[in-house]
């Protein structure tokens, strides 16, 4: 017996056979989940970008995704690498700034980026790259451990360690932002 496929994987399969329309309606019912990733791992104002890369990505593989994994999944997995390609070229991008800049000597003040105004988005992108993907995959998007695990392309027990890691990262950027009763932060905090 074949197991029930859910309604978004139906669509990434009729369109991998070429159906216009499951196509189109994948992407409408998917869309939501990649953006909110994306703006979670880079930033709102690269959300769209990288939306229609992790799309476009999609929509070019399509023809070989053959449904071992849902279409959620599989096309998490997509924005992610997207993202990472992203933040990967930001860095060198600093990287190589920096090193400009380090030869001039009338550096000017960096201005801080307005980007970064919501408070759980600044403290979000605080977290490592691979915290933060593990962090919001299970806690906003709730997928499960192995499901992240897969979008991740990770052991399940390292996105466990990630999620958990992530937690004590934000509990301590907390306590660096905002000074509380240190007993009541504790109770938060995961134990080792």
């Amino acid at each position: 017996m074949v197991p029930p496929v859910d309604p978004t994987t139906r669509l990434a399969l009729d369109a991998a056979a070429g159906d216009r329309w499951a196509r189109e309606a994948f992407v409408r019912a998917s869309y939501r989940d990649v953006w909110q990733l994306c703006a979670a791992l880079v930033e709102r104002e690269s959300a769209d970008d990288l939306a229609q890369e992790s799309f476009e990505r999609a929509v070019k593989a399509l023809p070989r995704f053959r449904g071992d994994a849902s279409a959620r999944t599989w096309l998490l997995s997509i924005a992610r690498r997207a993202c990472m390609d992203e933040l990967r070229v930001r860095s060198r991008r600093r990287r190589r700034d920096a090193s400009r800049s380090a030869l001039r000597l009338d550096d000017e003040p960096i201005a801080p980026d307005p980007s970064q105004a919501s408070a759980v988005g600044d403290l979000l992108s605080r977290l490592e790259p691979d915290r933060r993907a593990a962090f919001f995959l299970t806690q906003h998007l709730g997928l499960s451990y192995g499901e992240a695990a897969a979008v991740c392309e990770c052991p399940t027990g390292t996105i466990r360690s990630r999620v958990a890691r992530a937690r004590a990262d934000l509990i301590d950027l907390l306590d660096e932002h905002e000074p509380v009763d240190g007993a009541a932060r504790q109770r938060g905090r995961p134990t080792a």
